[in-house]
């Protein structure tokens, strides 16, 4: 499902607009990323857990040369599944 189809089903689920589950869609992804750049974590109940995981600098090789190259130090968004959430994916 992409995002287009999303929004197609929260419209059809909702009875809204497919502008207004286009904005409804579109307000919620920014709030969650909004959130995650300030470091804070979002928990949806039965769905699951979005946060920023913390990684070190280290050691990496350049593929071609074979050079020793340092990694930088970065912040990556993780996604915690529920319970409920992978209980339905594997039911």
């Amino acid at each position: 499902m992409n995002q287009s189809e999303l929004i197609d089903a929260v419209a059809a689920a909702s009875g809204q607009t497919k502008a207004v589950s286009s904005k409804v869609v579109n307000e919620l992804f920014a709030k969650i990323a909004d959130a995650l750049a300030k470091g804070e974590e979002v928990r949806v109940p039965g769905f699951g857990i979005f946060e920023v995981s913390e990684r070190a600098a280290r050691q990496g090789r350049n593929p071609q040369t074979g050079a020793a190259i340092e990694i930088a130090a970065a912040k990556a968004p993780k996604f915690k599944p529920a319970k409920q959430l992978r209980d339905a994916v594997n039911a």
